[in-house]
């Protein structure tokens, strides 16, 4: 899931950003606010908490919304008390599972990670010149032009 829709990307008009369809709205705002390859975005364990945290409140939001419309059609009274005891006794029960799930989106986050920086690292190394030829020979270095040649060159 990380590497198809929740990845550190999204503080681009991505891949990850348009896998969410209709939805991809809702990271909107994210990416106003996030600089991209910030450590917030492409932070380890930051940029994933963050990315997890930013789409919880969503979900807290469309949860409530959801739970004010159950209150007005059947009229069940839930506290912010009876919420929290909910989603505490969820997190206690299932504890070893968030933290599976968590583990395995920051495993693709760290692979995203990884990626980018060797390849920023590969284009910044001497041997790119090599690695872009068709031939596989090495691309020949611009001749040096003597004072008199760039005499010639006008400008227009």
């Amino acid at each position: 899931m990380s590497g198809l829709i929740f990845g550190p990307d999204l503080d681009l008009h991505s891949f990850h950003y348009k896998r969410w369809g209709k939805l991809r709205c809702l990271w909107r705002p994210y990416q106003q606010a996030i600089k991209h390859r910030s450590i917030w975005s492409h932070g380890p364990i930051i940029g994933t908490l963050g990315r997890v945290l930013y789409l919880s409140l969503w979900l807290s939001l469309v949860g409530l919304l959801g739970l004010g419309i159950v209150q007005l059609i059947w009229g069940q009274a839930y506290t912010g008390k009876h919420l929290l005891a909910i989603v505490r006794h969820s997190i206690d029960r299932d504890r070893s599972i968030y933290l599976a799930l968590f583990c395995g989106l920051e495993l693709g986050a760290m692979s995203h990670y990884s990626s980018d920086w060797l390849v920023s690292a590969f284009k910044r190394s001497p041997l790119i010149g090599f690695w872009r030829t068709k031939s596989g020979k090495p691309s020949p270095k611009p001749k040096q032009m003597s004072p008199n040649q760039t005499k010639k060159i006008r400008v227009k």
